[in-house]
């Protein structure tokens, strides 16, 4: 027998047939593997789509009960911690509708503006937190723009606030708050971070806490590293480390023991400036304008026309597109606004909407789900992304209507 020539290639098993009564034969073209995958994010698409419905629910009734109470109200704490759940609980929703996005890679991010992030997330911890910390903003009010995908900016923001806050040791503590532009002409660093020549928003989040010894600082962005409590997982800042990078930026942290910590997030921008992002005063969240709010669960029917009718506007609800052509094609009431969710049996909300703009070519729009796809922002119709406090609800209202 003639030896063979010894191949290049790293050595490993070789496969072997089948014996006659062994297992079946393998799948070559991966058909059954593909099945089921594809079973997989099925089920992973409907149950963060239910999941998203029921935390918006829950998200929207805590926080306008939250927006009626008095500071010393006594049910104020537990309201605020069902509200942290829920927010906790949405973050866990948004990885899962992630996974079970075949298309997320091929999607550009749409242009916004960061303000609008950091006040959402300031917000809560404003509110979850009361007296505990003086909170001190300067956010730039004609910030450029950037494109980002705004729930992961959103738990990236979210986990350097929980540090912040993690760090309090005693006292009041301050945290500050700072957005700025930056315009650099040649290659610059900030620690970790190599910054190309351009244009870039930062978002500084600096605390007076108890700092970072100089030996951990270098391991902080290390996955499953920590210093916290026994069970913690350690990926909160290797996290945030994974989202700026995958969207072409970065995040520099510096600290001394005893005198704080500052992080920065680097995103690349636009030299142009979309939306101030300065949040709206709960005066100027009032309006009359009649609203149709189509959605195939009575649950969120129910939050959005309480919510809304408190702040003065008049509310019809549907439970289907259909009903929903229904009420337009009579004319009276005159509806101002349509709000609908995008994922419902029969017509959905994307096919609603050409049918309405047919019709009605300049009816305002807003499109609820756990995932707005680009396009839809582009058509003229306003995302918002589930789940959504009472606030951005009523946020988003105004910005339509006003």
């Amino acid at each position: 027998m003639t030896d063979q020539p010894p191949s290049s290639a790293a050595p490993g098993p070789r496969p072997q047939p089948d014996p006659p009564d062994g297992p079946p034969p393998a799948d070559p073209n991966g058909v059954v593997l593909k099945q089921k995958l594809e079973c997989a994010l099925q089920l992973a698409r409907t149950v963060s789509h239910d999941f998203n419905n029921a935390l918006t629910s829950i998200l929207g009734h805590t926080s306008f009960l939250l927006s009626k109470c008095d500071p010393d109200h006594p049910w104020r704490r537990s309201l605020m911690e069902v509200e942290k759940s829920a927010a906790a609980a949405a973050e866990i929703a948004n990885e899962l509708q992630m996974f079970s996005r075949q298309d997320k890679e091929t999607q550009r991010a749409p242009s916004g503006n960061l303000n609008t992030v950091v006040n959402r997330c300031v917000e809560f911890f404003r509110t979850a937190h009361g007296g505990n910390i003086q909170w001190n903003l300067q956010l730039e009010k004609a910030l450029y723009a950037t494109r980002f995908d705004e729930a992961k900016v959103q738990q990236a923001v979210t986990k350097i606030l929980e540090n912040a806050v993690e760090a309090i040791v005693g006292g009041v503590v301050q945290i500050t708050v700072h957005t700025r532009n930056i315009e650099l002409a040649d290659v610059s660093r900030d620690g970790n971070v190599r910054l190309s020549p351009g244009a870039y928003v930062c978002v500084e989040i600096a605390d007076t806490g108890r700092g970072i010894p100089p030996d951990i600082l270098p391991r902080i962005f290390e996955p499953f590293f920590t210093t916290k409590r026994e069970g913690h997982r350690g990926l909160g800042l290797a996290l945030v480390y994974g989202i700026m990078s995958n969207h072409g930026g970065g995040v520099a942290v510096s600290s001394e023991p005893g005198r704080g910590t500052s992080a920065r997030l680097y995103l690349p921008a636009e030299k142009r400036v979309v939306g101030d992002g300065t949040p709206a005063k709960s005066a100027d969240l009032h309006g009359s304008e009649t609203i149709l709010v189509v959605d195939d669960e009575d649950m969120l029917l129910t939050m959005a026309e309480t919510i809304l009718s408190d702040y003065g506007y008049k509310v019809l609800t549907a439970r289907s597109g259909e009903a929903a052509l229904g009420l337009l094609s009579r004319g009276e009431p005159k509806v101002d606004l349509l709000i609908t969710d995008l994922v419902m049996p029969g017509m959905g909300g994307r096919e609603l909407m050409e049918r309405v703009r047919q019709s009605s070519p300049n009816m305002k729009m807003i499109c609820m789900s756990g995932y707005v796809p680009t396009v839809d922002k582009q058509a003229g119709v306003t995302p918002l992304r589930k789940p959504f406090s009472s606030l951005d609800l009523l946020k988003k209202v105004k910005e339509t209507t006003g």
